[in-house]
């Protein structure tokens, strides 16, 4: 397994990337609302990077055919923009973006709960955004990638929720996928250890009932197999000398 560590300047471009990543996620979390298309969560996002000259990571990645993921309620990650995909009161929309540019990529997911009442509906949003921040907290040199996935999983069924198994986090940069895989599940003192210079895709997907998912005859949406509801958020990080930067921050929620 080899896993790229940036220099100085490669990360200076690693930022710039991930800043726009961040940037329009945010956008697009703030425009969701009731009657809105995931196409048209999509466009906007096209034309972002049309207006900023940069490309969209996912944008034919292995075929995806959309600018963005976005992913309702028991759909847990890959979900393809469609016209025919309307967002109504009560759901949760995933949104999971990259940005590549100057051959960097930043790659981020935000879960916004639209009109969202429902006590436990709520604690599986912050939930999943606690973990993540406990997973990032965790990170550091000399790290195992362990202690990280432990961090996380013990926030997310301390709460009574699952995590999910098959689909994990990952290492990002050059590419938008790359080594080492980041599970949100683990031991502590185990796994791949992390060094100063290493970026890497924290994701949470956490579900609402047991974790088991499968992939849908569109060969991308991954849905949870009970029908329950799945919550995801993820950060792009730098791993420090001292700890970890979170390249892909801030959002608003």
């Amino acid at each position: 397994m080899k896993v790229h560590r940036l220099n100085g300047d490669e990360l200076a471009r690693m930022r710039e990337a991930c800043r726009l990543t961040a940037e329009i996620r945010d956008i697009c979390a703030d425009a969701v609302e009731p009657g809105m298309t995931t196409a048209d969560i999509d466009a906007i996002v096209r034309d972002y990077c049309r207006r900023r000259k940069v490309h969209a990571s996912f944008l034919g990645y292995a075929g995806f055919p959309g600018a963005i993921c976005v992913s309702l309620n028991d759909e847990v990650i890959h979900g393809i923009p469609s016209p025919r995909r309307t967002v109504n009161p009560g759901d949760l929309v995933k949104l999971d973006v990259g940005i590549c540019k100057n051959g960097f990529n930043g790659d981020t997911a935000r879960t916004v709960a639209v009109g969202v009442t429902d006590p436990r509906t709520l604690a599986l949003v912050e939930t999943t955004r606690r973990a993540l921040m406990a997973g990032i907290a965790a990170c550091g040199p000399g790290v195992h990638l362990g202690d990280v996935g432990a961090a996380i999983q013990k926030v997310v069924e301390d709460a009574g929720f699952s995590v999910v198994r098959d689909y994990i986090g990952h290492g990002v940069g050059r590419t938008v996928h790359e080594d080492p895989p980041v599970p949100n599940y683990g031991e502590p003192g185990k796994g791949f250890v992390l060094k100063p210079g290493m970026t890497i895709a924290i994701e949470p997907m956490v579900n609402m009932g047991a974790y088991g998912v499968s992939v849908l005859d569109d060969d991308w949406t991954v849905v949870t197999d009970d029908g329950r509801l799945s919550a995801h958020f993820e950060h792009t990080v730098a791993v420090t000398d001292d700890g970890a930067e979170i390249l892909t921050a801030p959002w608003d929620y």
